[in-house]
């Protein structure tokens, strides 16, 4: 469909929004409730009703009210049912008022519908069969909820540029698209594509996620930007507005196709620092496709925007709010951490959040491979030591039970920063063991479900920790189940016992469970190396008696290691 004809369509939706919210300004907006405890835990295991459809299609139109700090919507959803259902529930948050549900255009009545915690269950009025289509309309205003302390407790950000203009953005991770659009507030809920009709003050800027189709002046003050994007993570859907200018260029990929990049700054920002910024994108870019694959969204673009919170992996419109800072090595961390859930959560998303730190693990690990790519094996090794000394070790990386983002983020009873450092040190343990072509074939394989990944051969995917277990087995040709169970699922670090007597370092692996933990491990002897097999978790070899022994000599394996434990004010084991 063209961008004119588009527009025509568009016009009406426009002007329902335009007339709804200039009623809402001529009035004090009620004071908003609080949202619901179930709309605030992201991840809920999907209804039978909802795995029973595709969802195939989300077009947002969302006028967005900075004098309020609300929102007035317009949302149709399209399904497509992949086995028989009359009623389909889909989260939405409370706060808002919904004014009419329409299925398939017909207006629904206020018992065909009820919105009780957050799920918003919908009466079809129909069965529809296998392979039916069913397309819904909700439209509904409000002060969506103001986020504490984004991007960990999120929501809106009403923020204001130092120019004096609204600065707003949204992130939602910990708590779900639910917050501001109605949608299923789970990994499997993805929709197959998002269009999305910003409409702001016509002085402000509204980039979003995909592709731009074009924006619309209605000469009133107020303009309507709109935005397509394919497979989108759901909490992935990001508004962002301000008084934004954008800088353009053009990557040639290694794999053929050219990738629009785009970066939204506000009109304040320092013109030196935003210029060397932009020219970060470009080597970033080769960093990731050459160690990872393709820029999984090449037909849209790599965008990044300024934003009042740190940031975000807002897909293809990554939230930026490191303030340009500084840190000595050479690359904003900020903006290469979030250009990784590009592939490591936008490209590929767990199927749950126990397997978050295939998200956050893998894509930290990138940080010191960068590192080593931009200085070498001094910068690598000196993030590694960084990351290994902010390991807390309280609770399993993975519980193998399913989890809330909450109950893995929130360091009091799950995880938190160890999906972060100890996933980014077990990936590394793993490619030191396996070697580096079975490792990054087994990414490769994991973030596209195919070893040889092209720009138009892949799409996005879900996968879980058994999943990249599966992978890095075949990768490898052996069963590395032990080293999955012994560093994933213990919170206590493997512990590598020494003794020395006789002649002789025998050596024993302790683990959390106390599993065999057959991880072979290297010895330097008076300057010389030797790799003990540690066959059943035990090993030795002969000394002499006033050897200097130097066990793993290039960190090459995560272990617990004493005089970290001191420091941390712990006993050791």
């Amino acid at each position: 469909m063209s961008l004119s004809v588009r527009s025509l369509l568009l016009a009406g939706a426009s002007a329902l929004l335009l007339t709804s919210a200039a009623s809402a300004q001529e009035t004090t907006a009620p004071a908003a409730r609080e949202s619901t405890a179930f709309t605030l835990a992201t991840d809920q295991p999907r209804t039978p009703e909802q795995e029973a459809v595709r969802f195939d299609k989300a077009d947002l139109s969302i006028r967005v009210l900075p004098e309020q700090k609300a929102i007035d919507a317009v949302a149709v959803l399209d399904f497509t049912a992949l086995s028989p259902v009359s009623v389909l529930p889909v989260e939405l948050d409370t706060r808002f008022e919904i004014s009419f549900v329409a299925v398939d255009g017909t207006t629904l009545d206020a018992a065909d519908w009820r919105n009780d915690e957050g799920r918003l269950w919908i009466q079809l009025g129909r069965d529809l069969a296998q392979g039916d289509t069913v397309s819904i309309r909700i439209a509904y205003a409000g002060q969506p909820r103001e986020a504490p302390r984004a991007p960990w407790n999120g929501g809106f950000v009403w923020g204001t540029a130092p120019t004096g203009e609204p600065w707003i953005a949204t992130s939602v991770q910990p708590e779900g698209c639910d917050l501001f659009w109605p949608c299923i507030d789970n990994p499997f809920g993805e929709p197959g594509r998002v269009d999305l009709h910003i409409t702001v003050p016509s002085n402000l800027a509204a980039p979003s996620n995909g592709r731009f189709l074009g924006k619309q002046d209605h000469g009133d003050g107020w303009t309507t930007w709109n935005w397509s994007a394919a497979n989108p993570n759901t909490y992935a859907i990001a508004l962002n507005i301000g008084p934004y200018e954008e800088m353009t260029a053009q990557y040639e990929s290694r794999f053929g196709n050219t990738i629009p990049l785009s970066y939204w700054y506000l009109r304040s920002d320092d013109p030196a620092k935003v210029r060397a910024l932009f020219a970060e994108f470009a080597p970033m870019m080769d960093f990731y496709e050459s160690t990872v694959g393709p820029f999984p969204f090449g037909d849209e673009k790599m965008g990044v925007v300024g934003t009042p919170h740190l940031g975000m992996e807002h897909q293809t419109i990554n939230a930026y709010g490191n303030d340009y800072r500084l840190d000595g090595k050479g690359y904003d961390w900020l903006l290469h951490h979030e250009l990784a859930h590009e592939w490591f959560g936008n490209q590929l998303t767990n199927a749950n959040a126990d397997d978050m730190w295939l998200h956050e693990g893998l894509g930290s690990y990138m940080q010191p491979l960068y590192l080593r790519w931009l200085h070498g094996e001094r910068y690598f090794q000196a993030e590694l030591l960084e990351q290994r000394n902010d390991l807390i070790n309280r609770f399993p990386v993975v519980s193998g039970e399913r989890r809330s983002e909450d109950q893995v983020y929130q360091g009091d009873v799950g995880p938190g920063l160890d999906i972060y450092n100890k996933g980014s040190l077990i990936a590394h343990s793993l490619r030191m063991l396996v070697g580096d072509e079975a490792f990054f074939r087994s990414v490769t394989r994991l973030v596209y479900g195919r070893p040889d990944p092209q720009p138009g051969n892949f799409t996005t995917r879900h996968a879980s920790t058994d999943d990249f277990l599966a992978i890095v087995n075949e990768e490898a040709g052996r069963d590395l189940t032990w080293f999955f169970r012994g560093y994933l699922y213990q919170a206590a670090l493997p512990d590598l016992r020494e003794t020395r007597e006789n002649g002789r370092l025998r050596l024993e692996w302790v683990t959390g469970d106390g599993a065999a933990f057959p991880m072979p491990i290297e010895v330097e002897v008076n300057g010389e190396r030797t790799t003990v097999p540690m066959t059943g978790g035990r090993g030795e070899i002969a000394v002499g008696e006033r050897a200097h022994v130097l066990i793993d000599p290039d960190s090459k394996v995560l272990r617990q290691l004493d005089f970290i434990e001191i420091w941390k004010g712990r006993q050791p084991r």
